[in-house]
């Protein structure tokens, strides 16, 4: 009785864990918008720049405001390369609040997206496959 049962109800949860394990709906992060576009520290008080980052779906429903949850926010380039541990004017955390370091002045591209599945460099870099850019000036 019990090889009937897991005869039975192997499938069952060979299904359930295709169901959980698969992209639910279909939805697709399809673009990201950062809010502002650019900013300049001395604008803003204490130099602290809140940003908002936007996400365009291929379903509805879309656009969406995104949270931590959903992207992570960093400093890199316009190609969407996180600059990992090399020194930037800028820093922005995880709620996208982003600041000049310190006695730094100059620009800097403030990013938020998604991780792109490859691994993080040695020197700490990342790439995002879907993100949005924003550029910060410190005074």
């Amino acid at each position: 009785m019990k090889r009937i049962l897991s005869l039975f109800t192997g499938p069952f949860v060979l299904a359930a864990a295709l169901a959980a394990s698969s992209c639910g709906d279909g939805r697709q992060l399809q673009s990201v918008t950062l809010v502002p576009a650019s900013a300049d520290a001395k604008d803003y008080p204490n130099g602290q720049i809140p940003m908002t980052a936007t996400g365009a779906y291929s379903k509805p429903p879309s656009p969406v405001l995104l949270t931590s949850n959903d992207i992570v926010w960093c400093v890199g380039t316009s190609s969407g390369t996180c600059n990992g541990n090399i020194a930037s004017p800028v820093t922005v955390d995880v709620n996208g609040v982003a600041q000049c370091s310190l006695g730094q002045s100059g620009t800097a591209t403030v990013l938020a997206g998604k991780p792109s599945s490859t691994a993080v460099k040695p020197d700490g870099s990342s790439q995002l496959k879907v993100f949005g850019a924003a550029q910060v000036t410190c005074p």
